[in-house]
Parts: C-alpha cells; sequence; structure tokens
C-alpha cells in the first residue's frame, strides 16, 4: 500500500512543483517604451564598485539607459573617477559646481531623464548616476516629444539605498571614486550542464526503479496466478503500492495547480515561504528515507533490518532499517530549513529535491499513453499560460514571480533544483522547476515499464528515444533561455513536443499505438485457463 507520506509527497509535489528554467535577467527588454535613433539602447545591469578614501567598499548593482553610450562590459578597461553631488540635487538646472570629467549624482524628479544628462553632459561630468526615491531600479526612457537625445554620457540608475550610501559618504568630506561597466556572461553556463545531467540522471534512476518494481510485481502476480485460490490473488493484485492518474486527474492537476501558483503569486510573504519550507522539509524526509531505504536494502548486511518490522501506532508495521534511517533524514532536512541561507544551502535543497521526485517518480504511474497524452497536453498548456500569457492579466510573469520568491525577502522557493552560475561575473543560480522533471518523467518511466513488460530491448523499446527526446527538448530550453539573456523560459513548451511527439509517431509507425493508448502494456496469458476451458 501507498504510505501516508508517499501520497503527501505527491500532492505537494503536484500542487506545488513551478515548471520553469531561470537564469536571471542581465539585459531588461522593453517593448512598450519607444525606440528611435540615440534612443535604442538594452536596458542592462551594471556593476557600480566603489572606493572611500583609496580604500575598497562595497558594490552595489544599477541599470544602464535607454540613452547614451554603452558601458564598458570589461572591470580593466572601466576607470576610477571621483563622484561629486549635483547641485541643484536634481540636475535640472546647471550645477554650480565645476566639473572636469567627474561622475555626478543627482536625485530623480522635476525634469526628465534626459533632460538631467544633457545637462550634465553640457557641465562636463563623465557619466550621471541618478538615484531612484524607492530601493529598485527603474527603466529609464525617453519621452515621446523629446528631441535632444544625443547624449555624449552613460546614465546608470541606482536604487534609493545604494545612492543614498554613497551620498552621505561624500557630505562626510569622503573622497568617493567608482567604477561602471557592464560585464557579459559566458556563452555557456556550467551550472546548465550539470542542471542538464541532474534533471536527465534523475529520471534515468527513477524510470529504472519503477519499471523493476512493475516487473518484481508482475513476477509476484504470476507467482500467485498459478499457486494461490482465486480470492487471495484478487487481494494481492488489489493492494497496488503505487497510484495510477486517470484522464479526469490529469485535467484537474491543471486547475488546482493554477489555483495554488496564484495563491502564491497573491500571498507570497516571508511567512508563507516558511510554511512552503516546512512542507518541503516534510516531503523531502519522505523521500530521502524513501530512497534511502531502497538502496540500503540492495546490500546484504541491510536485508534483515529491511524486512524485519516492528508495530508502531499509527504507522503500524515499519522496518527496523526504516527507523534507523528516519532520525538521519529529519536531521538533514531541518539543518537545511536553518541554514538555507547560507552560500552552501542548494545542496542540502537539491538531495531533498531528488529524493522527492524520484519518490513521486516511483509511486505515481500513467497507466496509458492516453492520460499520458492528456497530462502532457495540459501541462503544456499551463506552462505557457503562466509564463507569457499570465502577463497580459497581472503585468508580469506570475510563475517567474513565483519561482523568484519577489516580494519574500528569499532567494527563490523551495520548488526548484538550484546550482550557483561558475564562472558569471553576475553570480546568482540556474534553476529549473520540479514540473520539468516530474511531468515527462512519467511519460519516459512509463515507456521503460512497457519495454521490460513487453519484453523488448533497447533498439526496439520506446525508452532510449523517450528518453533521448527528454534530453534534446530539455537542451533547446537552454539553448532558448541563452537567446532570451537570461528570462525565464516555460521548459514544457520545449520537451512536451520532443517526448511526446516522438512517442507517438514513434507507436504509429511499429503499430503499438493502440496498446500503448488503452492498456499500455502488453497482454499477458492467464496460467488458470487452458485451450481445454474454452
Amino acid at each position: 500500500m501507498v504510505s501516508f507520506g508517499g501520497v503527501y509527497s505527491v500532492v505537494y509535489v503536484f500542487l506545488f512543483g513551478v515548471s520553469l528554467v531561470l537564469a536571471g535577467d542581465i539585459v531588461h527588454h522593453d517593448d512598450v517604451a519607444p525606440t528611435r535613433p540615440g534612443c535604442e539602447n538594452n536596458f542592462v545591469l551594471v556593476k557600480v564598485p566603489t572606493w572611500i578614501d583609496g580604500v575598497e567598499n562595497d558594490e552595489y548593482v544599477g541599470v544602464g539607459a535607454r540613452f547614451g553610450p554603452t558601458l564598458e562590459s570589461k572591470e580593466k578597461h572601466a576607470n576610477h573617477t571621483r563622484v561629486v553631488i549635483a547641485d541643484p540635487p536634481d540636475c535640472c538646472s546647471k550645477p554650480k559646481n565645476k566639473l572636469t570629467s567627474e561622475i555626478i549624482l543627482v536625485h530623480r524628479g522635476k525634469c526628465s531623464f534626459t533632460t538631467k544628462a544633457n545637462i550634465a553632459d553640457e557641465a562636463g561630468a563623465s557619466a550621471i548616476l541618478i538615484i531612484n526615491y524607492r530601493t529598485e531600479l527603474f527603466k529609464m526612457v525617453c519621452e515621446e516629444n523629446e528631441t535632444d537625445v544625443d547624449i555624449g554620457i552613460p546614465a546608470v540608475m541606482l536604487p534609493q539605498d545604494a545612492g543614498l550610501n554613497i551620498e552621505r559618504h561624500i557630505k562626510n568630506n569622503s573622497m568617493v571614486s567608482i567604477q561602471l561597466y557592464s560585464p557579459l556572461r559566458p556563452l555557456v553556463d556550467v551550472a546548465e550542464v550539470f542542471l542538464w545531467l541532474m534533471a536527465v540522471g534523475t529520471i534515468l534512476c527513477a524510470s529504472y526503479w519503477s519499471a523493476w518494481t512493475a516487473r518484481e510485481a508482475a513476477i509476484e502476480q504470476e507467482k500467485l496466478l498459478k499457486d494461490a485460490s482465486d480470492d487471495y490473488v484478487a487481494e494481492s493484485v488489489g493492494s497496488r503500492g503505487y497510484v495510477e492518474i486517470s484522464t479526469t486527474a490529469a485535467v484537474l492537476f491543471v486547475v488546482l495547480a493554477s489555483c495554488f501558483l496564484v495563491m502564491l503569486y497573491k500571498f507570497m510573504s516571508f511567512w508563507f515561504v516558511e510554511v512552503l519550507v516546512v512542507l518541503f522539509c516534510i516531503g523531502g524526509i519522505e523521500g530521502l528515507q524513501t530512497c534511502l531505504v531502497a538502496l540500503l536494502s540492495c546490500f546484504r548486511w541491510f536485508q534483515h533490518p529491511a524486512q524485519t518490522f516492528v508495530k508502531i501506532p499509527f504507522f503500524g508495521a515499519v522496518p527496523y532499517l526504516t527507523l534507523a534511517v528516519t532520525p538521519f533524514c529529519v536531521v538533514f532536512a531541518v539543518v537545511w530549513a536553518v541554514k538555507r541561507h547560507a552560500s552552501y544551502a542548494w545542496i542540502g535543497q537539491d538531495i531533498l529535491g531528488i529524493a522527492l521526485i524520484i519518490t513521486v517518480l516511483q509511486i505515481v504511474r500513467i497507466p496509458n499513453l492516453k492520460v499520458g497524452t492528456v497530462l502532457l497536453s495540459c501541462a503544456f498548456l499551463y506552462d505557457i499560460l503562466w509564463v507569457f500569457v499570465s502577463k497580459w492579466w497581472f503585468h508580469e510573469s506570475v510563475m517567474i514571480v513565483v519561482a523568484r520568491g519577489d516580494k519574500s525577502g528569499e532567494d527563490g522557493i523551495p520548488m526548484l533544483l538550484k546550482l550557483p552560475r561558475l564562472f558569471d561575473p553576475w553570480g546568482g543560480y540556474s534553476i529549473i522547476g520540479f514540473g520539468d522533471i516530474i511531468l515527462p518523467g512519467l511519460l519516459v518511466a512509463f515507456s521503460l515499464r512497457y519495454d521490460w513488460l513487453a519484453k523488448k530491448n533497447l533498439r526496439a523499446g520506446y525508452f532510449v528515444w523517450a528518453m533521448t527526446a527528454y534530453g534534446l527538448g530539455l537542451l533547446v530550453t537552454y539553448v532558448a533561455l541563452n537567446l532570451m539573456d537570461g528570462h525565464g523560459q516555460p521548459a514544457l513548451l520545449y520537451i512536451v513536443p520532443f517526448t511526446l511527439g516522438t512517442f507517438l509517431s514513434l507507436g504509429k509507425k511499429r503499430g503499438d499505438l493502440k496498446i500503448l493508448w488503452t492498456r499500455g502494456e502488453p497482454e499477458r496469458p492467464c496460467p488458470h485457463h487452458s485451450q481445454e476451458d474454452n
């Protein structure tokens, strides 16, 4: 029978599993603001390291304007330049202080960004830093009726706290100098390569585990059909250790998942993320425990405690091995929850996440290709809806906002596998949602179970093709991610056509489509009956 913890893990993943790949936006596109010659730059993030009286201090991040020259991309080519405060502070009129190629620090307001930049350029400034009146970045554009946009100095917007810190040091008679540069990301993110391997490896392990248990159950069923009574057989076969998804459940999943996604978006806050962390820890404990028990049971030394049970109130008969492993899993999850803000916490999150995904793929099964087609088709539409279409209703991508954990004070939510971006001057994490692994993983696991039960070799079966299609679909997703400068992509938009399209076309070509579509497993003769019985 499926344990309560197993059912909980399934519910958690299917309701809260985000489906998205994300690498962080360095280039910010804007299709709304008007562009024209002299005002057509992309909005790029800008590094602003500071030196106070010659001593290196804090580094801030700003955003470049639509107008003005582009910034250096390499730190070694960016000059150390002194910063002065504009007088008047808004720089809407000619500064009273004389400038000799300094960077001028001004406040936002009272006149347009291009007016400030033109005045600073004419006064002899080498660049202009504009302090926003909020602790966030704002995209500086040209007004529609402005004509003087031939600006010769770069303009950078700083968040309020960063700008006021620089201003405070200058008012304390300190000499403040900064660099302005916008480094490019490497063409290939090593973290994305490892995420690809993690996703493919997770599905591979889960598929073999699912196929192995299905084959063992089929062998056991054949033995029971030969040796046991009909009543005992019916009772044994009915007590399955997995959950089958129906067509109705597949459609209902998308509806409920959409409702929970909107709930996350609307109520995203620190305390709400804390609740998600607790729920993730419970699912992670169950997943890690299940995987460790299954792995240790393969060794001879652990087979006896794995097959010896003790009765525990409420939980019933529990193997001794499970009792021994559970405290470790609980401690592991609690330590991750406490230390989840540490730089190394992603390791614990990925371990718990992978164990949870493998457990769900072991527990949940699609009975045939029809259910798999409905599930993946609905997930395909779900991904497009909440990554792209939701911008029309909420003015921002709901899926991306939820995945990043905006307004929660957290660096993402615990529904993702994440890896720090290596050799990236901007740092941060590359992520992939649980849904991008679990949903296509159900189809891949189904293909291997069918191959084993139908006694097909790798060349004549479907698993190799389904696994390859998934890998290629995820690869195309990362290519699209990089072409879009790190803007979050709905992975199932690319993965579903590859995996489902390959499966359907191959099944039709081989003449197995009817069996795959309705039954999902080959017919096996019943040993109870012979030709004479008919």
